[in-house]
């Protein structure tokens, strides 16, 4: 199967968490690669979940809206640990999930908390922690997070955060298999009709399936902050050293 990128060359970088310093690199390898080989329509794509778990979520979200302004295009996803981000401030009380609420150690907020207000506020009253968090928001990182989007389709690539139910035409794809789904996605062999560059789940190094591209490399848990390149049929993972490719393992050679 060929693949195209409607003319563009697009770096699709993985799940964030935090890491300004891994961002910052990364952002740094990009304009290295473009200075030693131009091209005329570049495109960065980051694929969500840019707050929680790691050290400067805010420092994150104030370099990605000064990407919004600058030189190179860039789309930004939206991932579920932004939602999280914004449910918490509508609703303090809400779990964000069904084993956890954001303040508990796995999701993470707490970290995104104290990299806005600085020490973590002695209060076990959520409202009030709410509250503190809300006044220490820029307006601008909220309108940020809230003008994410869902997917981004180019070519025969589709870009978003978790992944796609399988066999559920794009227009039918809901909100929560976006921005959650593993399985049944993870382990589907078929066809999607595009080839799938997601986030969300952590693995390894880029695990490129033929049918999905996985480019979270768990760089919050010592793991890399990891770049796909995408140039129509020709996929590379972008590591310090350079391009290296992005080599197909089927589903079946597990």
């Amino acid at each position: 199967m060929r693949h195209n990128t409607d003319g563009k060359r697009i770096y699709a970088i993985g799940d964030i968490h935090g890491c300004i310093d891994d961002l910052e690199n990364m952002q740094t390898r990009i304009a290295s690669d473009l200075l030693m080989r131009p091209h005329p329509d570049p495109l960065i794509i980051y694929l969500g979940d840019y707050c929680d778990r790691g050290p400067d979520s805010r420092a994150v979200v104030e370099n990605l809206i000064g990407q919004k302004s600058g030189t190179l295009p860039s789309q930004f996803l939206f991932g579920n640990h932004d939602k999280q981000f914004l449910d918490f401030l509508g609703d303090p009380e809400k779990p964000a999930t069904d084993r956890y609420h954001w303040l508990d150690g796995p999701l993470g907020g707490t970290a995104t908390i104290r990299s806005y207000v600085g020490d973590m506020p002695a209060a076990d009253d959520r409202g009030v922690l709410r509250d503190r968090f809300a006044q220490s928001v820029p307006e601008a990182h909220l309108d940020f997070l809230k003008n994410t989007v869902l997917h981004v389709n180019i070519g025969s690539y589709l870009f978003v955060h978790a992944g796609i139910r399988p066999g559920v035409p794009l227009a039918d794809q809901v909100l929560h298999d976006l921005i959650w789904i593993r399985e049944p996605f993870l382990e589907d062999p078929r066809d999607h009709g595009v080839v799938v560059v997601h986030g969300h789940t952590v693995v390894g190094e880029v695990e490129n399936r033929g049918n999905r591209i996985d480019v979270d490399t768990g760089a919050v848990f010592g793991g890399r902050l990891s770049c796909l390149v995408l140039e129509d049929d020709e996929q590379w993972v972008l590591e310090e050293e350079g391009l290296m490719p992005s080599l197909v393992r089927p589903h079946f050679d597990d």
